[in-house]
């Protein structure tokens, strides 16, 4: 690292756990981000602030006024702009020495699996459950670590799954693919503003971790919060050896 480095990271490289080597491991790192949204913007904000490498930002749809109020990635000027681009253009603004892949696709089957092979830790900030569990297929089965957000009116949540472990459970030990499952949308819902933040600011804290080799991630873990009363709960979990996608591993 140059001296400017060496200043714009000076207060990660003051804390023993992380220090100049660990700053750099950061900078070799790559991070891949699904959704640009309201989780994805804090997320991706504070990974390209820490010094990540490169960050692969996907997420096909476009900014609109509606998303303004909690995707922070995005400005009023971006309204019909594509929110990969935007959040690019965002985070260049922040860290231009960060490297920013804008993926404008729905990623799925062979084309996820190549995505998800580049990257050293994949942060899950969509909004729908058939992109969880294909995000949870491709990680497991290139043993990829993934953090998994959610958020909906008051109501966060939060997982690691760290598939170099052998003993992690997976996405569907938790929420088992053949349960029907409803999809409740902000669109609908709405969502606190804040809670996004949270939550996606939470997802950069265990990638980073995940990445500095820091083994204090929620790991076999679910942290729920409820943003009204600002209480939170953790749940340990473990595998399911009865899991049809993670028994075998």
């Amino acid at each position: 690292m140059d001296d400017q480095q060496l200043l714009r990271y000076s207060r990660h490289i003051l804390l023993p756990e992380i220090g100049i080597e660990g700053q750099q491991t950061l900078g070799d790192s790559h991070a891949l981000i699904i959704g640009a949204g309201g989780l994805g913007s804090p997320a991706a904000l504070y990974l390209a602030a820490s010094g990540v490498g490169t960050l692969t930002v996907c997420d096909d749809d476009s900014v609109d006024l509606t998303n303004l109020q909690r995707q922070i990635l995005h400005r009023t000027q971006s309204i019909g702009q594509k929110k990969s681009a935007s959040a690019k253009q965002t985070l260049a603004e922040i860290n231009p020495e960060v490297k920013v892949i804008a993926l404008n696709e729905r990623i799925a089957n062979d084309r996820l699996h190549e995505v998800v092979a580049q990257a050293d830790v994949v942060l899950d900030c969509s909004d729908n459950f058939t992109t969880r569990y294909a995000l949870n297929h491709a990680c497991m089965s290139l043993s990829k670590p993934l953090v998994s957000g959610a958020a909906i009116q008051f109501s966060g949540q939060l997982s690691t799954f760290d598939f170099r472990r052998k003993t992690s459970p997976c996405y569907n030990c938790l929420y088992p693919e053949e349960t029907e499952a409803a999809e409740i949308r902000c669109a609908t819902m709405g969502v606190f503003a804040p809670l996004v933040g949270i939550i996606g600011s939470m997802q950069a804290s265990e990638g980073l971790k995940l990445l500095l080799g820091i083994d204090t991630t929620l790991c076999g873990k679910l942290m729920l919060l409820d943003a009204l009363t600002m209480e939170t709960r953790t749940i340990k979990m473990s595998r399911d050896t009865s899991c049809p996608v993670c028994a075998q591993r």
